[in-house]
């Protein structure tokens, strides 16, 4: 190998999707969790399946293929405020996801997890939302290590199809 190693090699990643992420405008006020709970258009926010208190979606800006979010309708803050029903069926819901992330995307392993506040990570600190992340053997590679840039192999309407059809299989 050379001595510039991956920058002679690897000069241009094309992730033209994320363009949106950069160009949109800031806006604090916007709840992206809000608007897909209460959307009559799930294809346009990637939601998954929807339950009383709790929906399913697909992160537009994943950390890998098929990053999933079960979120509460109501927006809260933190764990101890959800009622009963909502804490019951968030964990019905990561459960969930995990079956139609094997299915769609041959998931072999998981990370589940939530970031409370935004001390604690979260982009979204006012709307709590449990992140399932799937996950895969030899899923690891020198990009983030090296480049400190994520390979994202899938395209987010694809994945979310498979998800779909994964999910009126599993019904």
């Amino acid at each position: 190998m050379s001595e510039g190693f991956p920058k002679d090699h690897l000069e241009s990643l094309w992730a033209p999707w994320r363009v949106e992420y950069f160009q949109r405008p800031a806006d604090s006020s916007r709840d992206f969790l809000l608007e897909a709970a209460n959307t009559s258009d799930d294809a346009a926010h990637f939601v998954v399946a929807r339950r009383k208190a709790t929906f399913l979606m697909l992160n537009r800006y994943p950390y890998a293929s098929g990053h999933m979010m079960a979120v509460p309708y109501r927006k809260v803050a933190g764990m101890e405020e959800l009622n009963e029903q909502e804490s019951m069926e968030i964990w019905g819901l990561c459960l969930h996801a995990q079956r139609l992330l094997r299915a769609a995307v041959r998931a072999q392993g998981f990370n589940v997890g939530v970031n409370l506040g935004s001390a604690g990570g979260a982009g979204c600190a006012e709307h709590l939302h449990f992140h399932i992340v799937p996950r895969w053997e030899g899923d690891s590679n020198f990009m983030p290590v090296i480049a400190g840039t994520r390979l994202i192999p899938d395209a987010l309407e694809r994945v979310y199809r498979a998800l779909l059809a994964a999910d009126s299989n599993l019904i």
